[in-house]
């Protein structure tokens, strides 16, 4: 038997946990903030992670228009804040 770290195990134990979805969605939700910044944070009403799909939802006019053109480029900053290729696609509403 080899020996792990707990770190590493905690790390397997969440990568195959049943929860891990829903984990997932926190992350995502405490970092759109600092990855998109006070501003456009405050004027998003949600931000929910469903399978590989990151939902942004805004009422704001021009922030969705920007978040629209900002796709790809939201994707890819949050897929590296997470660590790893989370997020296939974003929609913004």
């Amino acid at each position: 038997m080899s020996e792990m770290s707990l770190g590493d195990a905690l790390r397997d134990y969440l990568r195959n946990s049943p929860f891990r979805g829903k984990m997932n969605e926190y992350r995502v939700q405490d970092l759109w903030g600092k990855i998109m910044g006070k501003t456009i944070a405050h004027y998003t009403d949600s931000v929910k992670l469903i399978q590989d799909r990151l939902i942004i939802t805004t009422s704001v006019a021009p922030l969705k228009q920007e978040l629209t053109y900002s796709k790809e480029k939201i994707c890819d900053r949050m897929n590296e804040a997470l660590g790893e290729k989370i997020i296939k696609e974003v929609i913004v509403k």
